[in-house]
């Protein structure tokens, strides 16, 4: 079985997804002329601007829930591979992906926006992949093929791995604790009480639905994100003269890279795609439950998550591990043969030990502890989004059905995750990662290709884009979208809007 899926796993991410997801980037920076550039102080505006309502959140708090699915494991294992197989340079490419997915990260979450729809049991928005598939493309198909990759990674393979991680960061403090078995597996006592106490906290949140789970994130997200990048920077600071060293080897490397040209590019891209998860259709979930005055609104939001993401939380680990030089690398060399050592030759490349040491070696048992709570909030959030994803996907697959079909079915997928949480977090998890790869790549196939042909037929998010420059220009007091105007269809929460709109300027029209 192993076998089998490394051998998808490098069918799907081959390198024709990584020039696939970097050229997608290009595409849609060019054609919304760098709008990651051009409007990045209205990204900075937007995320203190909305409000949430009864139905949908805020700018800011959908911006946490992708966030807490963006800023996860690979923050910190996953630069620390990119440097270990690719060089001080991979972290260059990093940098570039997340400048080109930005775009990316803007079509596809206004198309969430746009196409978004209320959910008829809880009353709350829903958008994503699967909904805009069905309602610009007309293909109902691709919708639920989409839906059904996304709950077979979201909802059953990733949430275990998390687990995993986040149960493995609660002993590193305290311990494994008291052998105990536990239906035929031995296990710690510290480890079952902190799966206990985590399947309580996980029930509660996820129970509570998307408002729940965005006001946890709303503070948690930021709070780790923050704490991590201040621990990172102190040790930039008193190291000062480390700097331009660190960013020479990051710029000299990315073009005459010591671990080979392509290995850079090649883990660069990829763990930054990994990372930033632009492109891979998991953003726009959030994204679509955001109560906004314009899809293009959200849209700058998401693309802003890009940047906090990988130019923030990612190039504090590269600094710390750089600047501490806790790093060996391998390239592509035969496992053990490295063409820079500075590390004993056993630390996992493909792991958090990178960052580890560096944060150990500088704040010493501090450091180390530092590190196990933030992977623990690090996973924790992550496991929160990827429950999110596979509710609306569950939601979108059952919302025709009927609305006992669609309750039972979002409550299936709590128990499902509670379970895959727990057998996560009990045992190791194996090729459950390979499995949850798979998902994630298909999804990402799914998802470009899907927006590049919506591009081709109406590009939509090209279009109102412009429109909401025009009404930004015009100093608008309150944005509006009528999809009619535009020719788009099938945009049901926009359409009622404009309707109830129009009913409500009509009623204060005096009658004679």
């Amino acid at each position: 079985m192993e076998s089998l899926v490394n051998a998808l796993n490098g069918i799907i991410w081959s390198s024709a997804l990584i020039y696939l997801c970097l050229g997608a980037g290009l595409f849609y920076s060019i054609m919304t002329r760098f709008v990651q550039v051009r409007l990045f102080k209205e990204m900075i505006r937007l995320l203190f601007s909305g409000k949430s309502s009864d139905d949908g959140i805020s700018s800011f708090q959908a911006l946490a829930v992708s966030l807490a699915g963006r800023v996860g494991m690979g923050n910190i294992a996953g630069v620390a591979a990119a440097i270990g197989f690719g060089g001080p340079g991979a972290v260059f490419w990093m940098w570039v992906v997340a400048f080109l997915g930005a775009s990316t990260a803007y079509v596809e979450s206004t198309l969430a926006q746009i196409y978004k729809e209320k959910d008829m049991v809880t009353g709350q928005y829903r958008g994503g992949p699967a909904y805009y598939f069905e309602r610009a493309l007309g293909q109902r198909w691709y919708g639920v093929v989409f839906a059904i990759s996304s709950i077979l990674a979201c909802g059953i393979f990733l949430p275990g791995v998390q687990a995993n991680g986040v149960i493995n960061a609660f002993t590193q403090v305290l311990g494994e604790g008291t052998t105990m078995n536990v239906m035929g597996m031995d296990v710690g006592s510290m480890r079952l009480t902190a799966l206990v106490i985590i399947l309580i906290v996980l029930g509660i949140i996820i129970f509570g639905g998307i408002k729940r789970i965005a006001t946890f994130t709303e503070f948690a997200v930021p709070f780790m994100a923050i704490g991590y990048i201040a621990l990172a920077l102190i040790i930039m600071f008193l190291n000062f003269d480390m700097i331009p060293t660190v960013f020479g080897s990051i710029i000299g490397d990315a073009f005459s890279a010591q671990a080979g040209f392509g290995a850079a590019i090649g883990w660069g891209v990829k763990r930054g795609i990994y990372s930033n998860e632009a492109g891979q259709g998991t953003g726009p979930h959030a994204a679509g439950a955001a109560e906004v005055d314009h899809p293009a609104q959200q849209g700058l939001v998401q693309a802003f998550s890009v940047y906090v993401d990988t130019l923030l939380v990612c190039s504090a680990t590269a600094f710390m591990i750089l600047t501490m030089g806790t790093y060996n690398i391998q390239g592509t060399l035969p496992e053990g043969q490295f063409i820079v050592q500075n590390v004993a030759a056993a630390t996992e490349i493909n792991s958090p030990a990178f960052t580890q040491m560096a944060m150990e070696s500088f704040y010493g048992g501090v450091g180390d502890t530092f590190i196990a709570i933030a992977v623990f909030f690090f996973a924790f959030t992550t496991i929160l989004a990827y429950y999110y994803i596979a509710e609306v996907n569950v939601a979108y697959l059952t919302r025709f059905v009927s609305q006992n079909a669609n309750k039972l079915g979002l409550t299936l997928v709590k128990i499902v995750i509670m379970i895959m949480v727990a057998y996560g977090g009990l045992n190791s998890a194996g090729y459950i990662w390979g499995l949850g790869d798979i998902g994630v790549g298909l999804m990402a196939w799914l998802n470009i290709l899907g927006i590049l042909v919506i591009f081709f037929v109406a590009r939509p998010t090209i279009t109102i884009l412009k429109d909401y420059e025009a009404q930004r220009k015009a100093g608008v007091s309150q944005y509006t979208f009528d999809p009619a105007k535009f020719g788009i269809k099938n945009a049901p929460y926009w359409e009622e809007r404009c309707e109830a709109r129009a009913k409500a300027d009509l009623d204060k029209t005096p009658r004679p």
